[in-house]
């Protein structure tokens, strides 16, 4: 019961900056680029700077859904991002430029967060199971050897989160900095963006966590059951 107690914690932990990092992104939205641009416009800016003519942009539906997909690669803005013309639209249409950036560049951390997907996708389905056991009990994780699949299964999650981490401080990183020298974004439109990202990072931060903790008191059950 303990790992679902830790599941529901940082579950809330999770909303709660989803709630602000919408806050700031509907802060941010009401702020105008002074160029004038859209998110979509700063988007193939950013790509043409850096030569990626081979990488697409296309509009998503939702709100804050936007991403970089590695294997068509493409840059996919919401509707908000896409068409906004603010600093927020700015701050995320460039962080998911920095995505196309590090693919380009062949960056190390992301080409094992690649590498690792489909092997995450099983996990996650384990553990998803683990959770259904666990609302019923846990004493199926007596069996030494589903509790190693377990053990395995949480650390490959672990894993993903914490190499997703600097995959996102980076492309934040590439953003901030192309938004800066080219002057799309100085003075306080470039703390907005710059707090904008920040809390976005935050997310990510609290993802990792809550996997590494999960990971730990399973592994810390596991050596103790076996003294």
């Amino acid at each position: 019961m303990m790992l679902i107690v830790i599941s529901i914690l940082f579950t809330a932990i999770g909303f709660i900056l989803s709630s602000v990092l919408k806050s700031k992104f509907k802060k941010y939205s009401l702020v105008p680029l002074t160029n004038g641009m859209s998110g979509a416009e700063v988007a193939a800016t950013m790509l043409r700077h850096y030569g990626l003519t081979d990488v697409d942009i296309t509009q998503v539906d939702g709100q804050l859904t936007d991403h970089y997909n590695p294997q068509n690669r493409t840059v996919n803005l919401s509707y908000d991002v896409y068409h906004g013309r603010s600093v927020a639209a700015a701050a995320v249409a460039s962080h998911e430029c920095g995505h196309a950036v590090q693919h380009a560049t062949s960056y190390n951390f992301l080409q094992m967060r690649s590498a690792l997907v489909p092997v995450v996708n099983i996990a996650a389905s384990v553990q998803q199971y683990l959770f259904m056991f666990g609302l019923v009990g846990m004493s199926f994780l007596k069996s030494p050897w589903i509790m190693v699949i377990v053990l395995i299964a949480f650390g490959i999650t672990a894993l993903f989160s914490l190499i997703t981490l600097p995959v996102e401080f980076d492309a934040s990183r590439r953003a901030l900095a192309w938004l800066d020298e080219t002057g799309f974004a100085r003075g306080e439109e470039y703390a907005g963006a710059k707090d904008a990202l920040t809390w976005a990072a935050m997310t990510y931060v609290s993802a990792a966590l809550a996997a590494l903790v999960q990971f730990l008191y399973l592994l810390m059950t596991f050596l103790g059951r076996r003294d």
